[in-house]
């Protein structure tokens, strides 16, 4: 779950906590970075549950991102 935009160096930085990250694959070529779900099937529950704890925790940070 995003927690904040964190100051790193030059650039910001969005911090994903540990639930969130359990439920994705984070990959890159080196240019680009892919977030997709993870390839093992996720119960539909785990995901609507983690979901609903991101938005309701870090829905304003989530749509100042989109902006």
């Amino acid at each position: 779950m995003i927690g904040q935009l964190t100051r790193h160096e030059d650039s910001w930085a969005a911090v994903i906590e540990q639930p969130m990250i359990d439920l994705l694959e984070i990959t890159t070529d080196g240019k680009v970075l892919t977030i997709t779900p993870v390839s093992e099937p996720i119960l539909q529950s785990e995901f609507e549950a983690a979901l609903e704890q991101t938005n309701r925790e870090f829905g304003a940070v989530l749509r100042r991102l989109a902006e």
